[in-house]
């Protein structure tokens, strides 16, 4: 999709889009990175988990709203605000996928996938900063070394349940969610607005 994009932009003389999209090829690039050098040793911290999501995922919805704009308004101000808008909404919407992992009554079955697959979320990271030296102990070996049993996998979702990781992201992604709702509040009501609202509602109500 990306590709697509940077060649249409080239191809009609787009350069300020072409620039917005290859940043966010770039940004997801060093995201990728990031998480690979960072997951190799579980020292993940959560401003370093932020810094991720943003590139690996927020850049490319922040990109999409940044060069929606720019080709239909021409104004640098209107775009800077809607690549703020999609980064935060970005954000939101990675916080709800790690949610997925832990299942909440109103999100589906628990699954731990990204357990199983060694990728550290925010509730995760959360628990292992607050919970007690032996359980966090625990919880790093069967992360590193028994992540496909089941039974294992069902202790990390409960102690992190119980440790209110899965407030804590909840909290966090509202925080966002209100966020993006401020930008778009600074823009006259119209129909593209509810739209957008509509939009960021789908982000933490959606089930899949």
């Amino acid at each position: 999709m990306l590709s697509k994009g940077l060649l249409l932009s080239l191809s009609n003389g787009d350069f300020h889009i072409l620039e917005i999209l290859a940043t966010a090829v770039k940004e997801m690039s060093e995201g990728e990175l990031l998480q690979i050098e960072k997951a190799r040793k579980l020292d993940i911290s959560e401003a370093v988990y932020f810094e991720i999501i943003r590139c690996k995922t927020a850049s490319l919805i922040s990109s999409a709203c940044g060069a929606g704009s720019f080709s239909t308004t021409q104004d640098q101000q209107t775009t800077d605000l809607m690549k703020q808008f999609g980064e935060k909404v970005g954000i939101a919407f990675q916080i709800k996928d790690d949610l997925f992992d832990y299942g909440k009554v109103d999100v589906g079955k628990p699954t731990g996938n990204d357990i199983k697959e060694k990728k550290m979320t925010l509730p995760l990271i959360y628990t292992l900063n607050n919970c007690d030296s032996v359980t966090k102990a625990k919880i790093i070996h069967i992360f590193k070394n028994a992540n496909k049993k089941k039974q294992e996998v069902r202790y990390i979702i409960d102690v992190v349940t119980k440790s209110g990781g899965i407030s804590y992201a909840e909290r966090q992604m509202k925080n966002y969610i209100d966020e993006a709702f401020l930008l778009l509040d600074s823009f006259p009501p119209t129909t593209a607005r509810n739209y957008l609202k509509e939009l960021v509602n789908y982000t933490i109500e959606r089930n899949y």
